[in-house]
């Protein structure tokens, strides 16, 4: 069955051209990406074709070329130190000028980063019939595989698959996660985690605040990951493994392997985010701009597609969706003054959470909200 609705992905353009009948077929294969690879096709279907301007990897500037954002080192971060204040005032000025940075001696050992980056490949390249178990598109399971979560809603889809796991406040039953990988995720979230509480008191600290003021806004009570497996493109120059967008959320914490692909838009320029061996991204969301009142920029970036692969990244964000929606967030308080007004207006969870699944990837929600 799986193998006959693939074969309508990829059947000859001289038949008459269905965007919803290939959509739907495509996802009722459950198969994703990879299954279309695994199929042998050799051009990509009509609904994953971007424009030319869109994919268009050719900046203008070759010397922004050269550029790369921050790296931080938080090697010797003690409460007290002097390396604890640079590290703050590194972090200021990363997420004002880029909305990104990596960091590097995060405490995180590298055999739990490997095996994490492999715990992805052995979910994806499992028996098919094995992963088809995840494939699902309801949003209330902890658990669920796809490919696009928002396929029915973008212009073009993106060239990946996803195994997406909500962890906290309520995480799932160990026995809910794919075996191949369960302990991995299980032992990577704990440690990330951690890593997400120091990170929120250092951006406390570097927006003036007291440490665990975005604590205590709880902005790290919601954290889930998307596992996103980038299979080779047979035509990279028409797709995008992700396209332009900001994260929804407070802040990401990305794994990725040694591939590269990813980029951030910076003065009009897409600049390549190069992958640096056991280093981590964090980048910022528009809730985070929204609560900084714009000292903290979440920038646009995107996954480039490549003729090799698989890309396999990990993405956790710590975000709004799994806390109740009738929490209310917008500009804190002690930030704003007669010379620094609220940018933005006060928005339900619910409300900001509905208003970007609607939207689908590479909609931003913040001017919806601007005053």
């Amino acid at each position: 069955m799986a193998s006959s609705k693939l074969e309508v992905v990829s059947a000859s353009k001289g038949l008459q051209y269905c965007r919803a009948r290939e959509i739907k077929a495509f996802d009722d294969s459950k198969a994703g990406v990879k299954g279309l690879l695994d199929a042998g096709v050799v051009e990509i279907p009509e609904f994953f074709v971007m424009p030319p301007e869109v994919v268009c990897n050719k900046n203008s500037d070759p010397d922004m070329q050269n550029l790369h954002i921050p790296v931080i080192d938080f090697k010797e971060m003690g409460k007290d130190g002097r390396r604890h204040k640079e590290i703050v005032n590194e972090i200021k000025a990363a997420l004002q000028k880029w909305g990104f940075f990596q960091v590097v001696n995060h405490g995180i050992p590298h055999e739990v980063l490997d095996e994490m980056i492999e715990g992805v490949r052995r979910f994806n390249e499992q028996p098919l019939e094995v992963k088809q178990e995840f494939y699902s598109r309801d949003y209330s399971r902890k658990v669920r595989f796809n490919s696009n979560f928002d396929l029915y809603q973008a212009k073009a889809a993106n060239w990946r698959d996803s195994l997406f796991c909500s962890m906290t406040p309520n995480p799932p039953d160990p026995e809910e996660f794919p075996a191949t990988c369960r302990e991995i995720i299980l032992e990577y979230s704990k440690q990330v985690y951690y890593l997400g509480l120091t990170m929120f008191e250092l951006l406390a600290e570097a927006l003036g605040l007291n440490s665990n003021h975005l604590l205590d806004m709880d902005c790290a009570k919601g954290h889930f990951f998307v596992y996103h497996y980038y299979p080779a493109c047979p035509q990279p120059d028409r797709a995008l493994g992700t396209s332009r967008h900001c994260d929804p959320g407070f802040i990401t914490i990305l794994l990725q392997d040694q591939i590269g692909g990813l980029q951030v838009h910076y003065q009009d320029q897409w600049i390549d985010i190069h992958p640096m061996k056991e280093a981590l991204v964090v980048n910022a969301g528009e809730l985070l701009q929204l609560i900084s009142n714009d000292k903290f920029k979440a920038a646009d970036h995107r996954v480039l597609a490549n003729q090799i692969g698989p890309r396999i990244s990990v993405a956790c964000f710590f975000s709004t969706h799994l806390q109740p929606f009738n929490k209310l967030y917008g500009p804190i308080k002690e930030l704003l003054s007669d010379d620094n007004p609220p940018l933005y207006r006060d928005i339900l969870l619910g409300d900001y959470t509905s208003y970007f699944h609607k939207k689908g990837l590479g909609e931003p929600v913040l001017p919806y909200l601007k005053l």
